[in-house]
């Protein structure tokens, strides 16, 4: 009879889950050889070596010290809410936890943002939550309860950030937590400052910006030469990286005027324009001329904005079945050729019928390309795609020359030029995400327009000759930069 009753005390001890007295509302001290619980109007008492005393039954399994077992306190019928599993996922600087509900969750959302701070009371035991991976600079106590799993949460720095959504089919409770570092401001220059700052849509993201009300912006670079953007521009307070450009040959990819001058081409992207301080978002109207060896000129389209004459400007195949290709190289005819034909960086290329030529051509004649925009702007750097437009969201790609959509669907680091209604500049890095999260982030902040300038590797915001804007990776070479200067 004793081996017996030793066989079912291991077995149960093996059985039960033993928590900490304080992680179930319970007090614990000793008391005249027993131990005794108490809490919520329930007084409990183990006498050791001897068993429960009365009224409880001795087949409850027993606590050990301190530690009192969840068992237990299921049988006694102490939790009047139903029983919720619980699954975790690491999210960045957070960590997700979704709870598996045996009905429909009874309660609205919720959200809260910017405290140090919160106790959660969720209307589930969840004795999972006991072992949850809570991240680092995160301080968790978790309490089952009668009516409710309690969850204070505390960060040690910065500011915690958490939602809390209910998912159907099946039944789920998803809690998603955040530690939000410090925000940053710091002054560069009377009307310039830099920021590190949080937007929410709904998951926080951190945006690296200067923010200026002031100032000369000038796109900085040349064709064909890759740098880092610090160092297309020294001595300037910000440089935020440029257009795109093609990787192998550094040929920009995208109307470029500097000063008047044009150093590139449209390539039928949205493009930043702008005079002074005064800036506009637009596809650009641009006007180009062929000139021919008898001095003739002829309207033609541009890269993406074909016409029946067609200058192209990007390396890579052009041209279409039926048409010519006269490849120019230094405003002269280096062969022709037909269509579609490989162009090579340094040259340019003029497609056209292939029995109807502008003017005739030859090997070694003249032609000359000419182009401008229409009003004339000092300045334009070509970017893509457009984020928002006069205060409403406005990223659509399908508009612009993106054939291949996969980098706008990658989540990476993006950069923007954006502004605000009252004409605050903003030069921009977020931290990863994509093209459409950021346009919701930016507006949800209040800008008016935004342009996204490349993203990925190239995606840098420099500030008085430092990187601020974070990338796991060596910063990449770029060609084209927007550089802000007193």
């Amino acid at each position: 009879m004793r081996s017996f009753a030793l066989l079912l005390f291991c077995g149960l001890a093996l059985g039960q889950t033993l928590l900490p007295a304080e992680s179930l509302g319970l007090t614990f001290r000793e008391e005249a050889g027993a131990w005794v619980y108490e809490g919520f109007g329930k007084r409990y008492a183990y006498i050791p070596g001897v068993g429960w005393a009365e009224p409880l039954g001795g087949e409850l399994p027993p606590p050990q010290g301190d530690r009192f077992p969840l068992e237990a306190l299921k049988s006694l019928g102490h939790f009047r809410v139903p029983e919720a599993g619980a699954r975790f996922g690491n999210k960045p600087s957070g960590l997700r936890v979704v709870l598996d509900l045996p009905a429909p969750y009874p309660a609205e959302p919720q959200e809260e943002r910017g405290k140090a701070g919160t106790t959660l009371h969720l209307p589930y035991l969840a004795p999972d939550l006991l072992e949850a991976p809570w991240p680092a600079g995160l301080r968790a106590q978790v309490r089952l309860l009668p009516e409710a799993t309690e969850l204070a949460l505390r960060a040690e720095q910065g500011r915690l950030y958490y939602r809390l959504f209910p998912l159907e089919d099946p039944p789920r409770l998803v809690l998603d937590l955040y530690l939000l570092a410090p925000e940053v401001e710091e002054a560069l220059a009377p009307g310039v400052r830099y920021r590190e700052v949080y937007a929410f849509t709904p998951e926080p993201l951190r945006l690296y910006l200067v923010e200026a009300e002031r100032g000369r912006l000038l796109p900085v670079g040349t064709p064909g030469k890759r740098a880092l953007p610090q160092d297309l521009a020294p001595g300037a307070l910000a440089v935020l990286n440029g257009g795109y450009f093609d990787p192998k040959s550094g040929t920009p990819i995208g109307l470029w005027v500097q000063d008047g001058v044009t150093l590139s081409y449209p390539y039928g992207r949205v493009a930043l324009l702008w005079d002074g301080f005064a800036f506009f978002l637009d596809y650009p109207r641009f006007l180009a001329e062929a000139v021919g060896p008898d001095g003739n000129r002829v309207r033609v389209g541009v890269n993406a904005s074909r016409a029946r004459y067609t200058a192209h400007t990007v390396p890579g195949p052009v041209g279409r079945e039926g048409e010519g290709v006269a490849l120019v190289r230094e405003d002269r005819v280096v062969a022709l050729l037909p269509a579609p034909a490989e162009l090579p960086p340094g040259a340019w290329a003029l497609t056209f019928p292939k029995e109807a030529p502008p003017f005739p051509l030859g090997v070694g004649d003249r032609l000359a390309l000419y182009g401008a925009l229409n009003p004339p702007f000092r300045y334009a750097l070509e970017g893509g795609p457009l984020l928002l437009k006069e205060g409403r969201y406005a990223y659509d790609p399908s508009k612009e020359n993106f054939k291949d959509p996969r980098p706008l669907q990658a989540v990476a680091p993006q950069a923007a030029v954006a502004w605000t209604k009252e004409g605050r500049l903003w030069l921009l890095v977020s931290e990863p995400t994509t093209p459409g999260v950021l346009a919701r982030a930016l507006l949800s902040l209040g800008a008016w327009n935004a342009l996204r300038m490349d993203g990925g590797g190239s995606a840098q915001l420099w500030v008085k000759g430092r990187l601020r804007s974070p990338y796991p990776g060596s910063p990449r070479p770029v060609v084209s930069a927007l550089a802000l200067f007193p």
